[in-house]
């Protein structure tokens, strides 16, 4: 997008001394728009035409940015060149861990996914055995990507909640029984020797949609084997005090429900989770006795079939899987309310299957129960970036640390071998 509708973003500076900002606000303004000219970019920055000519020098010798052909002059003069980012120039690699499947994927510079990787996530496996595991599937991603090593920029880990992001520890996830206050980020930093952050995994995926180009204020619902909900208000991720925003699997949304390790009864999280809908189909007859509870492969597989049976015909199937999209309509009316957002984004592993049961059942309850309808409508949508949506959020926040004009440290900050 060029001068006729350029969007907002952050001014430089023309002090000397604040070069590093000063090319982080030209990196982001060429991402927003795709493609600007030298003469766009000293608009939409605030920056002088001298600066901007530096920077560009720069960022061109440094392989981030390149020349993108003329943009013809509405007057007579001569043509500009057109610059956008070099997608060679940096690379990202994002980690999701979830309790049923870990992806990895690599991004170039222009955050397009160039190589990934999945595979089952063991319920009760060493963490240690699992991060080597991670770590050359990290390899193996980055190789099959021709990424050049000294190009690679990081890793971004998106792991479930709770986490210590400040010390880099998954701390106690209820769907992995093993992991307890594990020091993710510096086990994986040690076996790649490449920078790495950590971050929750709602907050990645909302991330990632924030990064494709969403904006406002929306609500990221993660639908895995536990549930999670990420927030961007006013264009800005919220991240709570500590880090460990989304924690909404505890709204009860059914006092009569399975009794959750909190000790109350009805819960979302547990509601929602796959184990609990196929153990409620077999009591139904739905699906067939014999389906080992304790084996997360067999419910995975057991919940594959419960959804295609519910999208095949109307039937206890359906109304198995429209029940629970009628208590995450719930909680998403609570949330929606309370912030008064604009809209909600589903995803999250399990996100492709439910899909035809969430869309109009969240967007019904909404039409009645979203108390500002009369001032805005509220959207339900499905994430563009389909399953991997975690991994490439954990890569973007990596990437945003480039782009960032932000001079100071977050929590999340990228630890590099000291």
């Amino acid at each position: 997008m060029t001068s006729g509708g350029l969007v907002a973003v952050r001014r430089g500076t023309n002090l000397d001394r604040v070069g590093g900002f000063n090319d982080a606000v030209v990196l982001d303004a060429i991402r927003r728009t795709e493609q600007l000219s030298r003469v766009e970019l000293a608009e939409v920055t605030g920056l002088s035409g001298q600066a901007i000519s530096n920077i560009i020098r720069r960022l061109l010798d440094a392989g981030l940015v390149r020349e993108a052909g003329r943009q013809k002059s509405a007057g007579l003069g001569k043509p500009r060149t057109l610059l956008e980012l070099e997608p060679s120039g940096q690379y990202a690699v994002g980690v999701h861990l979830d309790p049923a499947v870990v992806t990895v994927v690599v991004l170039d510079l222009t955050g397009d996914v160039i190589a990934r990787r999945s595979a089952g996530t063991p319920y009760a496996d060493d963490p240690a055995v699992l991060i080597d595991r991670i770590a050359a599937t990290i390899e193996d991603v980055i190789d099959s990507a021709g990424a050049p090593r000294d190009r690679v920029v990081g890793v971004g880990i998106a792991a479930p909640g709770p986490i210590d992001v400040e010390r880099g520890v998954v701390v106690e996830p209820p769907n992995l029984a093993a992991w307890h206050l594990v020091p993710l980020r510096d086990e994986l930093r040690e076996r790649t020797g490449l920078p790495v952050l950590l971050d929750k995994d709602v907050t990645a995926a909302a991330s990632a949609e924030k990064w494709a180009g969403g904006s406002g204020s929306f609500v990221f619902f993660y639908l895995g084997t536990g549930i999670g909900a990420g927030l961007v208000i006013g264009d800005e991720v919220v991240r709570g005090s500590s880090s460990n925003v989304g924690e909404i699997g505890h709204v009860i949304v059914d006092p009569d429900g399975p009794l959750c390790y909190c000790g109350r009864r009805g819960c979302v999280g547990e509601t929602s989770q796959p184990r609990y809908l196929v153990q409620q189909a077999v009591q139904a007859g739905v699906l067939a006795q014999g389906i080992d509870l304790d084996d997360r492969q067999a419910v995975d597989a057991a919940f594959a079939r419960l959804c295609a049976a519910a999208e095949a015909s109307p039937g206890v199937a359906r109304e198995i899987v429209a029940a629970l999209a009628d208590r995450v309509a719930k909680v998403v009316e609570d949330i929606a309310n309370l912030l008064d957002l604009d809209r909600v984004v589903f995803g999250g592993p399990h996100w492709e299957q439910l899909a035809p049961f969430f869309g109009d059942a969240v967007q019904d309850a909404l039409k009645e129960r979203f108390l500002v309808r009369s001032v805005h409508p509220f959207e339900v949508a499905g994430t563009a970036l389909g399953a991997d949506v975690g991994a490439i959020g954990a890569a973007s926040l990596v990437l945003d640390q480039t782009f960032s004009p932000n001079p100071s440290l977050q929590p999340g900050e990228l630890v590099a071998e000291r």
